[in-house]
């Protein structure tokens, strides 16, 4: 496993997390180190695909790797639609809740080694996972060398117009944590459109949709 895998795996083991995937309910946030805090929607994440989530499933093509699955909602609601899915996520409790929803996943990082790369015909980062790692760049880069030739990335934007790295970790709003150096910080990402398309068309990869559904936005893309 490469440095940058472990040091991505690592934040998400916090038990506030696993926590609160186990029971379903937040409050859980990204925690900047100035104090500014991100809400994270674990009611949602928890619950079952919604309207703004099958506006992206209904896109999706050939086989499907859900980067950053969580609990499974999606990983779940592609295997209804009879799509073949594979979920990953560097937080065990969230492969449990996966596998349990009758989902198949993976404990990995997408930087890590996957079955299928070069192969897959969707790639998803939905959910804020557009940041992870905390450099846009590289992450595409990455998703490209997963995909198929013309395979597709549908990614969650900010409804912001923002472009923003930063240093943060996971807080559960109540002023506790399990660690006693206050929680291990991560570098994180967040992306508006305008920003998402700024670092993905230089790249090669060519726009194939914009759309905005239940409060959320969402781009696709095609492989370089």
């Amino acid at each position: 496993m490469t440095d940058t895998a472990a040091e991505a795996i690592a934040p998400w083991n916090a038990d506030p997390y696993a926590d609160a995937l186990r029971t379903g309910q937040g409050p859980l946030f990204l925690r900047r180190s100035d104090g500014w805090l991100l809400p994270l929607e674990v009611e949602r994440w928890c619950a079952s695909a919604d309207t703004a989530d099958m506006s992206v499933l209904r896109r999706c093509e050939g086989a499907v790797l859900d980067v950053g699955c969580g609990p499974g909602r999606l990983v779940a609601a592609l295997s209804s639609l009879g799509r073949r899915v594979l979920g990953i996520d560097v937080s065990p409790a969230a492969v449990a809740r996966t596998v349990g929803l009758g989902g198949t996943a993976l404990h990995r990082s997408v930087f890590d080694p996957l079955p299928g790369e070069g192969r897959w015909g969707s790639v998803l980062l939905l959910d804020g996972n557009l940041g992870i790692g905390g450099d846009p760049e590289a992450l595409l880069e990455r998703c490209a060398r997963l995909l198929a030739p013309q395979g597709l990335l549908l990614a969650e934007t900010s409804p912001l117009d923002v472009d923003e790295r930063a240093q943060v970790r996971i807080d559960d709003g109540r002023g506790t944590c399990p660690h006693p150096d206050g929680g291990q910080l991560f570098p994180w990402a967040r992306l508006g459109t305008r920003a998402l398309l700024r670092y993905a068309l230089p790249a090669g990869w060519s726009a194939a949709g914009q759309w905005e559904c239940g409060g959320r936005s969402f781009v696709a893309l095609r492989r370089p």
